[in-house]
């Protein structure tokens, strides 16, 4: 009932600013004025005004909207999640497909060479080879070649 009463009255309130809006011989923003002012007695007249004073006055409906906050803010933070880790959906199940086959047979795979070469010889202790991954100042024999080749 208030809120109709309060729609009556700027519309009332938009009449009247349009009629002097005309007085003036300003006719086209006279007849903006005069549709903007009919708007509040239309909302009022198709129910929108008494639907909407319905909804902003029952705790029900504010849970509600409460509720379709957090799990719109559940939905954000699960894919913003997502994209910081890097993975996509189609990543992940093309690893849970690859996954599944490997659960399936892990003895039809090929052996690896590393395993196949420590299962038949073992490894030396000591110091590793050329070409290994020999730590920097470990194995001078190439500085002693070259130094030899130019006589120093």
């Amino acid at each position: 009932m208030l809120a109709e009463t309060i729609c009556s009255a700027v519309s009332a309130a938009g009449l009247g600013i349009a009629a002097i809006t005309a007085y003036r011989k300003r006719f086209l923003t006279a007849t903006r004025i005069l549709a903007y002012s009919l708007v509040p007695v239309g909302l009022v007249m198709t129910g929108v005004v008494q639907w909407v004073s319905d909804i902003a006055f029952k705790p029900s409906v504010w849970i509600g909207f409460g509720l379709l906050a957090a799990a719109w803010l559940l939905f954000m933070t699960t894919r913003a999640v997502e994209r910081r880790s890097g993975s996509t959906r189609k990543e992940r199940k093309a690893a849970r497909a690859a996954g599944s086959r490997a659960a399936v047979a892990p003895a039809a795979s090929s052996p690896s060479p590393a395993s196949a070469a420590g299962a038949t010889a073992p490894q030396r202790q000591g110091r590793p080879e050329k070409g290994q991954g020999a730590a920097p100042g470990d194995d001078f024999s190439d500085i002693e070649a070259i130094l030899k080749k130019h006589g120093i």
